[in-house]
């Protein structure tokens, strides 16, 4: 099932698309100056997608004035599209056995430090109740490649995890981040009713990509790169791609990642639900050339970049960063970050008070509790969500196209964010927070144009007061 040979590629769909030329070409052309750097931005903000010509362009700005333009610009589409609410998860790591040697990870194979484990059902079923009377409405599971997690397996702990209720607790929403499978294996994993399959290429780079992967099935750079390719021939349309930055170039992996969106488009009619874009963090035995490791500044300036280049697709930003760099780059277009996280295996219920590398792939910059996140974020008039609606209602793949392209998915977003946020404040939230969060909740409600439209949302509102759970628009 997992060897890429056994499986012989049928049309032009699942064939790569990543020439290293093309994309240097690009870059290496790209001379912007401020007018033309400007009218880029104009482009996206009227909410079209960026070509890699424009991509290029804004990669290539070095002007502080024109950077500070592209931050500004990428904070207002943000607003115009998603308004202000942040979607909130958290990763659950369910084993970590490898078969793969990546030069970058802590669980791989060659890694005999690395305590090595996977979850039971029950200890899986334990966890997510931790996670659920914390608050947690969404999760992603986390697997090593290794033969013992197939499709079957990993359709079962999905199945695991829905089926845990704690009190008002449950997850509505399970993602999955594993190895690449073949059709048949995709399918398996949909009907168990997954939420968005998530790969990351690493490197788009394809020498780069063999110098860092030294053994196992992720050596094979192509198979990886039309995995979601073969997601969405079983029927999965909502994945997840990304790049992990400081294997090589950024500016590069930008253009990668934006490669990347240009052949769903091409091929599927749907972009990628989201594009994630974590850093190299320390790691259990970690053996990498630091020479592409990506500073703050360009860090913040290509998270800006992204948001531009692709309107519509989320972006997440996972607790690898430390929280001040995580606070900084929510403005330029993150839509997705996970809270109260801890990657170790049965992390959550032993409540580890310290880190060890050496049962983690790698290490966690940011590990505050759920509610600290969430009563920062409500202090920042941001609204936190767990919100699981467009799944629920079909608005998934093209059809959320249909939606989030134009921008009027900032009409569902909103008002769904503040539902799920008014059961975190009944459910879970410390007094203070719940004071807070309800005031927050009273300043957006002043925001709506359409008293029709809000009236309904009050009385929904109401409606989780006395007890109702589960409301979305």
């Amino acid at each position: 099932m997992y060897h890429p040979q056994k499986y012989s590629i049928p049309d032009e769909r699942m064939k790569p698309f990543i020439d290293p030329v093309e994309i240097w070409d690009f870059i290496n052309q790209a001379k912007p100056e401020k007018q033309q750097v400007r009218d880029i931005i104009q482009k996206s903000l009227d909410k079209n997608r960026l070509t890699l010509q424009e991509t290029a362009l804004l990669v290539q700005t070095t002007d502080p004035e024109l950077i500070e333009e592209i931050k500004e610009g990428a904070h207002q589409l943000k607003q115009r599209i998603y308004g202000e609410r942040i979607v909130l998860f958290a990763p659950l790591y369910v084993g970590n056995l490898c078969v793969n040697n990546c030069s970058y990870c802590g669980f791989r194979a060659g890694n005999t430090q690395q305590k090595r484990s996977t979850l039971t059902l029950d200890d899986l079923a334990a966890q997510v109740k931790v996670l659920e009377d914390a608050g947690q409405k969404r999760l992603i599971l986390v697997y090593g490649e290794h033969p013992r997690y197939n499709p079957e397996f990993i359709a079962e702990t999905v199945r695991t995890v829905y089926g845990v209720k704690s009190g008002n607790g449950e997850i509505r929403r399970v993602n999955i981040n594993a190895a690449p499978l073949d059709i048949d294996g995709f399918r398996t994993v949909h009907e168990a009713k997954i939420g968005t399959y998530q790969i990351f290429q690493e490197t788009y780079h394809e020498e780069t990509y063999g110098k860092v992967h030294l053994g196992g099935m992720k050596r094979d750079f192509n198979w990886r790169l039309t995995a979601l390719d073969r997601a969405q021939e079983a029927g999965i349309d909502d994945v997840g791609i990304g790049a992990l930055l400081g294997l090589y170039d950024w500016r590069f992996e930008v253009l990668g990642l934006v490669r990347h969106v240009n052949h769903f488009e091409a091929v599927y009619n749907v972009g990628p639900h989201t594009i994630s874009f974590p850093r190299i963090q320390n790691a259990s035995n970690l053996n990498i050339d630091r020479s592409h490791l990506v500073s703050d500044a360009d860090f913040t300036k290509l998270v800006a970049i992204l948001r531009l280049a692709v309107p519509y697709t989320g972006m997440i930003l996972t607790a690898r960063e430390p929280s001040a760099v995580r606070d900084e780059v929510l403005k330029f277009g993150v839509s997705q970050i996970d809270g109260g996280t801890n990657i170790q295996i049965k992390g959550y219920t032993d409540m580890a008070e310290n880190q060890d590398l050496e049962k983690e792939q790698f290490q966690i910059n940011d590990n505050r509790p759920l509610n600290e996140i969430m009563d920062e974020l409500i202090g920042r008039g941001l609204i936190p969500s767990f919100c699981t609606s467009c799944y629920r209602m079909g608005r998934t793949g093209e059809h959320f196209m249909e939606f989030s392209v134009p921008g009027f998915i900032k009409r569902f977003c909103q008002p769904n964010a503040m539902l799920t946020l008014a059961e975190y404040l009944e459910d879970y939230a410390p007094p203070a927070t719940k004071e807070k969060g309800y005031q927050l909740i009273e300043k957006k409600l002043t925001e709506f144009d359409d008293p029709q439209f809000k009236q309904r949302l009050i009385e929904r509102l109401a409606l989780i007061k006395q007890g109702k759970r589960d409301l979305y628009f």
